[in-house]
């Protein structure tokens, strides 16, 4: 991620990954005006292999690939500590919910349907970009008993020890203490993290909820749920 000063943009490298190869043209051509730096890969082992030479901001990964598919992917990134942090937004040419939900579970952080309208997908990738990459100064530190947030560093602390947390659990863990005290229902979490606010992946959200506290450990009973509502962070 690099900035222009004289512009002041903010430019952003993505991996496209798609057999398609008509489809990562269209997306190279529709992008080439934005502010983006675009590496593309047609299968699996160059996508892990561009992942980690290049490391992007953001990767555009479709789910149905010969070979490795995007979730098996998505699952091997996620669960790399050098690679967890990096946004994904899976394409599929199915409107299956299994896919959306293995996605989600994953840590996915948005989910596009093919066929898509180009100028809804660079919506999403706008989106997640802007909530992912927060300016300094919009961002502050968060401290409650054994627990420590630094919310521009992505950094969380637990009697002084770093905790490992994927993207997706970090932005739940934030989501619950922007307002802490006050419960935040699932579908508001849905919306908030994953940006799908469709009840019907609740599931998703009471996963990520029970890792995020086994992560915590002592600074896991903060996290409450109220039953037949949602989360909320306890004062």
């Amino acid at each position: 991620m690099t900035a222009n000063s004289s512009q002041k943009v903010q430019r952003y490298s993505l991996l496209l990954v798609d057999d398609d190869p008509d489809i990562l043209g269209l997306l190279q051509s529709q992008f080439r005006d934005e502010p983006f730096e675009i590496f593309t890969a047609g299968e699996g082992e160059s996508a892990l292999n561009i992942v980690h030479t290049e490391k992007p901001d953001l990767i555009v990964l479709d789910v149905n690939m010969p070979g490795q598919s995007g979730l098996e992917i998505c699952r091997t990134l996620k669960a790399d500590k050098n690679t967890q942090d990096i946004p994904i937004i899976m394409l599929s040419a199915r409107n299956e919910e299994i896919d959306r939900v293995l996605g989600l579970e994953f840590g996915a952080d948005d989910y596009v349907t093919k066929p898509f309208n180009t100028q809804e997908l660079l919506l999403r990738i706008h989106s997640v970009l802007k909530r992912v990459y927060k300016l300094e100064g919009e961002t502050k530190g968060f401290t409650q008993g054994d627990l420590a947030v630094d919310f521009l560093k992505h950094e969380v602390t637990v009697k002084g020890q770093p905790i490992q947390l994927t993207l997706t659990e970090f932005k739940l863990l934030s989501s619950l203490l922007e307002s802490v005290g006050q419960v935040k229902t699932r579908e508001y979490l849905l919306g908030h993290v994953w940006e799908h606010g469709d009840g019907v992946f609740s599931r998703t959200i009471d996963t990520h909820i029970q890792r995020l506290r086994t992560k915590l450990k002592e600074a896991g009973r903060y996290i409450e749920t109220v039953r037949g509502v949602g989360y909320r962070f306890q004062e």
